[in-house]
């Protein structure tokens, strides 16, 4: 509580114009659509900021929805995402019932068709703050990958896989593992 007290104060002084925490619409447990809490990383107006990308930005959005350099992300923004500290407000989404501490991470609405058979195993079961895509690498693992993880982690679910997934997320989180 008091660091995500100090993360909001830190988001509030950089860009006081936006919320602290937002909330984007995610699939969770049965297809469920739910928001998923996150810190505010981004500039208020970062919709409104990507007229100004150059076209090697666009291009590059274009392709993977993310930019290596995004001059959206505030500084707190880039420190909070790469120590993980962003995903913090999901635990309020343990509490509500929406996701639980070990799963899939929860993913996007225009994802779905993507994922093609897997999704009824996938959303069989709550969606995750920490799962095996997160220690694997998180961003240096392709969308095709992390399916194949999502679904070991379906297959080999119990609680003693679920306890080493934790341990394995403190060792990711503090080595900055895939993190950007």
């Amino acid at each position: 509580l008091p660091i995500m007290m100090l993360v909001a104060i830190a988001i509030k002084i950089e860009d006081p114009k936006g919320k602290v925490i937002f909330g984007h619409m995610r699939v969770g447990k049965d297809g469920r659509l739910f928001p998923c809490l996150k810190f505010r990383s981004m500039f208020a107006n970062a919709e409104e900021m990507k007229k100004n990308f150059t076209e090697e930005e666009k291009r590059e959005y274009a392709e993977t929805f993310k930019l290596k350099n995004d001059p959206r992300i505030t500084k707190i923004g880039k420190f909070i995402r790469k120590t993980s500290i962003d995903e913090f407000p999901q635990f309020i989404n343990v509490l509500k019932g929406d996701m639980s501490l070990v799963g899939p991470r929860p993913y996007l609405p225009r994802e779905i068709e993507d994922m093609g058979d897997t999704y009824p195993y996938i959303t069989a079961v709550k969606p995750g703050v920490t799962g095996l895509w997160q220690v694997k690498g998180r961003n240096e693992v392709t969308f095709k990958d992390r399916l194949n993880l999502d679904m070991e982690y379906f297959e080999k679910k119990n609680l003693l896989f679920e306890i080493k997934i934790l341990f394995w997320t403190v060792s990711s989180v503090v080595h900055k593992k895939g993190a950007k």
